[in-house]
């Protein structure tokens, strides 16, 4: 095959993800961690300065330490400013470059043109990309799939030519990509995999003489213990981050059960999405109390994968690849430790899901062959299903078009999303909508009654419209579930602010500043009501 043949796919990879993703540069910023990361951070906002890149690798804002993604973030400011579609463009551009670099890997270290094009096509286009990609704040997720997927291409050189600078430059990689997000801790067990295949590392030291393959298997697991160091560092430091930022005390912490039974049903419900993606949202709700036979179906349908993947690892090992990928690289995402209260997230596929294109590209053809279907019947059922996922795509990325529509969408598709109620709230309170937003503040605290948050923020919308008494009685609350609760504290102070009680305004005012929020502090400093 032809240099020719490769930059016309590099060049229908690069098209069809303009046409599937290109409406997302003129979407807006989303009220879900884009105010936190983006339009309400004044260190990414301040631009490069010696402060701000010490800050970026010195801070753990938001539990996460992800130094690359924080000056990544800043260049974006500095280039686009507010211009939310400049932001979009740049996460593109880079899904586009993973993309890329993982079909250039695939055919490198396959010689199979045709099935690595197709992997890569199916992993760019599909609508669960859309999340990862249309999401602002997701910036590390196409951050860290870059520099992963150079990784993987960087190890295909090494273990061609054994070179000391292929091999650094494959390390390097992978700490930059654990520095954008530390999902890729998983990449010393995915080498592992790929030394089976496509590399074919492990059968070759099965043809060596007995008395040697102890010792060259011993150096095919030595060359990953740098990058398993690097691995067990990354981890520390996110489990630290996580505890310091309060990640998980801040969250309704489920029983060890729920989360496993969960993890299970997570397995196969992602396998689903990713056959039928229908019914896509930002936020997934757990489900307490799971019917005992869905968790059966869902352990027997693993189990079975499986055991047929490990017995047809000698005729079909990329089945056995690309299974174990899947279930492996979501092993940190599947909930077992609890980060969040979402159940899953679309964007916990972004790094599994290749495991599957791998299965469905190889694996998929013999078995039409053996069937009797032709090449060009199956050139044509790749194209209507590569169109089907980008019309999806395309879709799906409507949905991201603003906040209201987001998750007016995410409460169509899902039930008790107390979420979705509450940012829905707190979008049309911005745009002024506030008896609706109110409505929907009332439903999310319907659904999870100690919701800190949509009490602080129908306390916020009672405030604008002057009904004082029923904010102050909403701060309280929020505060009483939550104590620590800084910006309840800041807009109970401002209420008795602007109703001139300064004794009690300014009190409380001192204490959010204390915990890190002084908005309503300064704003009385400035009109001389707290001294």
């Amino acid at each position: 095959m032809n240099k020719k043949h490769t930059y016309l796919i590099i060049i229908f990879l690069i098209a069809a993800s303009l046409v599937a993703f290109g409406r997302i540069t003129g979407n807006n910023f989303i009220n879900f961690d884009d105010t936190v990361f983006i339009t309400e951070n004044n260190n990414i906002q301040s631009g490069f300065t010696l402060q701000n890149i010490k800050w970026a690798f010195s801070t753990i804002h938001y539990s996460y330490w992800h130094p690359l993604t924080w000056l990544s973030i800043t260049l974006d400011w500095s280039l686009f400013g507010a211009n939310a579609g400049g932001h979009h463009l740049v996460s593109l551009f880079l899904h586009i470059g993973a993309v890329i670099i993982l079909f250039l890997f695939l055919y490198k270290t396959t010689n199979n043109i045709w099935p690595a094009a197709f992997a890569a096509a199916f992993f760019a286009l599909h609508p669960l990309r859309v999340e990862s990609v249309a999401w602002a704040a997701e910036r590390k997720d196409v951050l860290s799939m870059l520099f992963g997927m150079a990784s993987l291409y960087a190890y295909s050189f090494y273990t061609e030519t054994k070179k000391l600078s292929h091999y650094l430059v494959c390390l390097m990689l992978f700490s930059c990509a654990l520095m954008s997000k530390p999902m890729f801790v998983t990449l010393p067990f995915l080498l592992m995999l790929l030394d089976y295949w496509p590399l074919k590392r492990w059968q070759n030291i099965m043809k060596v003489r007995a008395e040697h393959r102890f010792k060259q298997a011993g150096r095919l697991i030595g060359e990953k213990i740098p990058f398993m160091c690097i691995m067990i560092a990354s981890m520390v430091i996110t489990y630290w981050a996580q505890k310091k930022g309060n990640a998980v005390t801040s969250i309704e912490i489920l029983p060890l059960s729920e989360r496993f039974t969960n993890s299970i049903l997570s397995y196969t419900l992602y396998l689903g999405k990713i056959f039928c993606p229908l019914d896509l949202a930002i936020f997934y709700p757990y489900k307490l109390s799971l019917p005992v036979w869905q968790i059966l179906v869902s352990a027997i349908i693993i189990a079975v994968i499986t055991f047929a993947v490990i017995y047809l690892i000698r005729t079909m090992p990329f089945l056995f690849t690309g299974w174990f990928w899947y279930l492996g690289t979501l092993v940190p995402v599947i909930g077992l430790v609890q980060v969040g209260g979402q159940a899953m997230a679309d964007r916990y596929t972004y790094l599994p899901s290749i495991g599957i294109s791998i299965m469905i590209a190889w694996g998929i053809p013999p078995m039409l062959k053996r069937a009797g279907v032709g090449k060009n019947v199956l050139f044509s059922i790749s194209v209507a299903v590569l169109c089907l996922l980008v019309f999806s795509t395309w879709m799906q990325c409507g949905y991201w078009k603003n906040s209201i529509t987001l998750f007016n969408h995410a409460l169509r598709v899902t039930k008790g999303n107390y979420i979705a109620h509450n940012n829905l709230g707190v979008a049309m309170s911005a745009e002024g909508i506030i008896k609706e937003a109110i409505d929907h503040y009332n439903k999310a605290i319907i659904i999870k009654p100690n919701n800190a948050n949509a009490y602080n923020n129908r306390g916020n919308a009672y405030s604008k419209l002057g009904m004082y008494d029923y904010a102050i009685q909403d701060y309280k609350m929020a505060i009483r579930i939550k104590p620590d609760y800084a910006e309840a504290y800041n807009n109970y102070a401002g209420v008795f602010l602007l109703q001139g009680n300064t004794d009690i305004g300014c009190n409380y005012a001192r204490k959010s500043c204390a915990m890190g929020v002084c908005k309503a502090l300064k704003k009385a400093e400035n009109n001389g009501s707290c001294y």
